[in-house]
């Protein structure tokens, strides 16, 4: 522990700079280096830490009510791949016009979805009506075992 002045002095004859680390501590916590230095390895760190973050893809899927089996076979088949990418699925019914007196429709629709998906995927949120679409979201099941 030294007075802020002979801490100064101590870094002016080192040809270094006096950088407070912990300025919230009691006492403050100060270290002589290369300023220039301890702010290219900061943002060193920044980066690292930014490059293990592991960002979450939304990918979205759209359903008529009267969406047919191949057309369902065929989404089914894409939903399956997103997630084994890792991305999670938004499946939605969209009713358009007089369509939505077919909300049992849409919502049979996503249930067979999320049951057909059940190996892959884990429900985050079942089928709930928004305005005009009926929305299922998925996300993938991790595979640790």
């Amino acid at each position: 522990m030294y007075p802020t002045d002979k801490a100064r002095q101590l870094a002016k004859e080192q040809g270094l700079d006096l950088v407070e680390i912990a300025p919230n501590a009691s006492p403050p916590v100060c270290k002589i280096v290369d300023y220039s230095k301890f702010k290219y390895e900061q943002k060193k760190k920044q980066k690292e830490l930014k490059a293990k973050q592991h960002k979450v893809v939304l990918k979205e899927i759209r359903f008529g009510p009267n969406t047919d089996d191949h057309d369902f076979e065929f989404k089914l088949r894409h939903a399956e791949n997103f997630l084994k990418e890792g991305s999670k699925v938004k499946a939605y019914v969209h009713f358009v016009g007089r369509t939505i007196v077919f909300k049992e429709r849409g919502e049979i629709l996503l249930l067979r979805f999320a049951q057909a998906l059940e190996e892959v995927a884990k429900v985050d949120q079942m089928p709930k009506l928004e305005g005009k679409r009926m929305i299922l979201m998925l996300s993938p099941k991790s595979s640790k075992k």
